[in-house]
């Protein structure tokens, strides 16, 4: 990590400081990079951070928070979770009292709990942005389908519906602009990439990209969550994992956004070059 994107240490913390939570995840470190190219001085919201930022441990909040002018939300496991909704609203209250005005709030299409989060932090008196986003393309190539890429089999309870996924690097632009543009106080932009695309779809484009045989199989939920146990997640993620394929999938978020043209100007990438793109970099290429 370069100096422009070091955490503070509670001696040199600025007033000009970016909180950006989850700043080593798929979206925070891309926002914190993003913050960083623009002269931002970033401070990473994680449990390595210094100070350390964890959402179950609500005594690290004011450290992290101490000192910032903005903060970028984006909630761990996902603002699916039973509790997240009253986290988030909790934190975004304390950052308005400690004279934080500045938030933008990562949510999900079509969740409840995304809605609850969302309406929490408009509550709060921030200047705020929410950025809901479909299903990230880097799924497939930094998270828990990387692995049965990396096998030639997606397996997964999400039938044959299509979803925009959208590429990181476009929603952590959209975020950058939020946090450091005027313009965007009290927009909602809704993210998704250019087309609708399958599972076997995406897996399909991913084949092509790489040139292996990748095949998506369609199970029931019952079997993936077992499939799932098998594998050691506990079994409130399991529970999680389960309800997100079950409900955010069914249909519900099968339609196209333009909040990637509305906060950039520009139309989003799609999944082809996406595909093109990670194939290239040799994430997916079997040891």
């Amino acid at each position: 990590m370069t100096n422009a994107t070091s955490t503070s240490t509670s001696k040199s913390k600025s007033t000009d400081d970016v909180l950006v939570l989850g700043g080593t995840g798929k979206s925070g470190r891309r926002v914190a990079a993003g913050l960083a190219a623009r002269g931002r001085s970033v401070r990473i919201g994680s449990r390595a951070g210094d100070p350390p930022f964890l959402w179950e441990d609500r005594g690290t909040w004011a450290p992290a928070l101490e000192g910032t002018a903005a903060a970028y939300i984006a909630y761990s496991p996902d603002l699916a979770a039973p509790e997240a909704a009253g986290d988030v609203g909790a934190f975004a209250e304390l950052a308005v009292r400690q004279g934080v005005r500045r938030l933008v709030l990562l949510s999900g299409r079509g969740e409840a709990g995304a809605l609850r989060a969302e309406e929490a932090v408009r509550d709060s008196g921030a200047d705020w942005t929410v950025v809901r986003s479909s299903w990230f393309c880097q799924n497939f190539s930094e998270d828990y389908l990387l692995e049965p890429v990396l096998a030639g089999e997606i397996a997964l309870p999400a039938g044959e519906v299509g979803e925009p996924f959208v590429d990181l690097d476009d929603l952590a632009e959209v975020v950058v602009a939020a946090l450091t543009e005027p313009g965007h106080v009290g927009r909602l932009y809704e993210v998704t990439g250019p087309r609708l695309l399958s599972f076997g779809e995406a897996a399909a484009e991913i084949a092509r990209a790489t040139g292996r045989d990748i095949r998506y199989v369609s199970l029931p939920a019952d079997d993936y969550a077992a499939l799932l146990a098998e594998h050691g997640l506990p079994a409130e993620l399991v529970g999680l994992l389960t309800a997100l394929f079950t409900e955010v999938l069914d249909g519900r978020n099968a339609c196209l956004a333009d909040g990637i043209h509305q906060a950039l100007g520009r139309p989003p990438r799609d999944f082809a070059a996406y595909a093109a793109r990670t194939a290239a970099s040799g994430v997916w290429t079997p040891a």
